[in-house]
């Protein structure tokens, strides 16, 4: 039954692509985001995303969280529907903010020497390594979570690797030794830190512990890799900014390293910036907190009682 259920859903998704591509870029987008914002809201799983919301920015009035979860069906709408136009938003749609030249250091750094990009799904994040090396002629490998259903997986790592401009690695034991394997050639890496990772530490993400995984320091550090900081932005409709911040360091001046919890705290502060800027374009369905976790569940048990 799962191979047939996962037939039927690689043939959906397929066909959904195909349509998409036929659109027009501007067309298609606004498609999704309309398909989005209109179901997204109406289902279950908003109510997960709205206690997310409550508990991170409890500041916001009730309409603008209500707007912010419609505003994030909107942007997951437009993610899908963008997929098969990945490559001319990188070519057009993308503009770049790099006050601090971090761009043109990596160009002309050594061939051995790395780099770890970290973002998170902001926006829409598959723009960021596709931009950057056709913009800029860097490649970013990326490290993501594997679909189950191996057509979809295979479906969407076409559409975001350009059709294998550049190499994916799952988030696994064989993923990791590709991943040695590539830093090790002196490749780049680019990872989403922002899901949560049992096997992680418990660091505070708007104020509440949350299971993070240090991967991205832990790599930093084995592998020398200056760790770069790039925020991904929708501007209007499927337009884009990212902008490139300062390094963050993971040796001290003395060239000790840092407390890992440091590294990813710091890190935390960026993305916190981020999200609170524009929670609309941050995906909020993420089971993040095990805190918050435990109070919708309970919030539903109680409604179902």
């Amino acid at each position: 039954m799962k191979k047939i259920r996962y037939a039927i859903e690689g043939i959906f998704l397929h066909a959904l692509m195909l349509i998409f591509r036929l659109m027009p870029l501007d067309i298609a987008s606004g498609f999704g985001g309309w398909v989005g914002r209109t179901i997204g809201p109406r289902m279950a799983t908003s109510r997960k995303a709205l206690t997310n919301i409550q508990s991170a920015l409890p500041d916001l009035s009730n309409s603008e969280q209500r707007a912010a979860i419609k505003g994030m069906w909107d942007n997951l709408g437009r993610v899908m529907a963008e997929y098969p136009h990945l490559e001319k938003i990188a070519r057009e749609r993308v503009t770049f903010v790099d006050d601090h030249n971090i761009i043109p250091a990596i160009q002309n750094s050594d061939s051995d020497k790395n780099h770890i990009y970290i973002t998170a799904h902001l926006a829409n994040w598959e723009v960021a390594a596709s931009s950057i090396l056709l913009q800029h002629n860097i490649t970013f490998n990326a490290i993501y979570r594997e679909p189950n259903n191996p057509y979809v997986r295979d479906l969407l790592d076409k559409a975001r690797t350009l059709n294998g401009k550049f190499k994916t690695f799952p988030k696994s034991t064989t993923g990791m030794r590709e991943i040695l394997k590539s830093l090790k050639a002196g490749e780049n890496l680019g990872i989403l830190i922002d899901q949560k990772y049992n096997e992680g530490i418990a660091a505070p993400f708007f104020g509440m512990d949350a299971m993070t995984s240090t991967a991205f320091a832990e790599l930093s550090l084995k592998f020398d890799a200056p760790i770069v900081p790039g925020r991904v932005e929708r501007l209007d409709g499927a337009h884009f900014r990212i902008t490139i911040y300062p390094v963050i360091e993971t040796k001290t001046e003395n060239g000790t390293p840092r407390p890992i919890e440091d590294i990813v705290a710091q890190a935390h502060q960026y993305l916190e910036q981020w999200i609170a800027e524009t929670p609309a374009q941050w995906l909020w369905l993420h089971k993040r907190w095990a805190s918050v976790t435990a109070k919708h569940d309970q919030d539903n048990k109680n409604d179902n009682e």
